[in-house]
């Protein structure tokens, strides 16, 4: 088998929030294309695969020199989206890179592909980032993972896990320990495994959550995760854009120091 890593970016055009939400203009440029040049500059990718539904993504990605694929528009997640291109493209490890990240970091995305590699046992891999601020903790919009000593996710919630239950310990005291831990929305999988995930069933916790990895977990398959520094800013809303401008020029800003 290869040992070629294939980057996958799911994007649909119909957005309940925002539609159209790949094509927004960030600083000058579709959305798409910050994520699609983001996800290049990761050193361990072989490709980069923008999958769609919808032929005016394609052409906005052909339009900037990206690879573009049309996919089954009943696809119900981004990981349906991307088994779709694992059967079409050669690849021992696919990478699902969310399209609405676009100051998406190169370096979870080696990580993530250097550790597959390295490891084909295990089926897939993930990436948290300590949380910093007090808020994030009990807010459902932010995931939280527990992992056990080797980094191996024991549970993925949007609630604040793990509880605090003696009342001397203060959120801040458990912020410094660095306990609460931010799930990151990138995703690499073993090409066999990411072709028989879409079969599986569904499963309570899953439900429960609306988080697609319990799936994985509740039927018994690992899940590493590997921490980062480097966090994300998800793009959900239309006022999200400005809030990811401001974050892209404090970028520029410091790099040119």
């Amino acid at each position: 088998m290869t040992d070629r890593v294939i980057g996958v970016i799911p994007a649909r055009f119909a957005a309940t929030r925002f539609p159209g939400k790949p094509l927004a203009l960030i600083a000058g440029k579709p959305m798409i294309q910050h994520v699609w040049e983001r996800a290049r500059s990761a050193s361990h990718l072989d490709d980069v695969i923008v999958a769609t539904d919808d032929a005016r993504i394609v052409d906005a990605v052909q339009g900037f020199g990206g690879k573009a694929v049309m996919t089954d528009p009943s696809h119900r997640s981004g990981t349906d989206r991307i088994a779709e291109v694992a059967r079409q493209v050669e690849g021992q490890v696919f990478l699902n890179i969310q399209g609405d990240e676009p100051l998406v970091h190169p370096e979870p995305l080696d990580a993530i592909a250097q550790f597959l590699l390295a490891h084909r046992g295990v089926p897939m891999a993930t990436v948290m980032t300590p949380i910093t601020r007090i808020e994030d903790i009990a807010s459902p919009h932010v995931v939280k993972v527990v992992c056990d000593q080797d980094d191996y996710a024991l549970y993925f919630s949007r609630a604040p896990i793990p509880a605090i239950r003696d009342a001397a310990t203060t959120p801040q005291a458990a912020l410094s320990a660095e306990v609460y831990w931010k799930h990151l929305g990138l995703y690499g999988y073993q090409r066999d495994f990411l072709l028989r995930f879409p079969h599986l069933p569904p499963t309570p916790l899953e439900q429960l959550e609306q988080l697609e990895q319990l799936r994985a977990l509740q039927q018994g398959f690992r899940i590493k995760v590997l921490p980062t520094p480097h966090d994300t800013v998800a793009v959900d809303t239309p006022e999200d854009v400005a809030k990811v401008e401001r974050a892209m020029a404090q970028l520029d800003a410091v790099a040119k120091r």
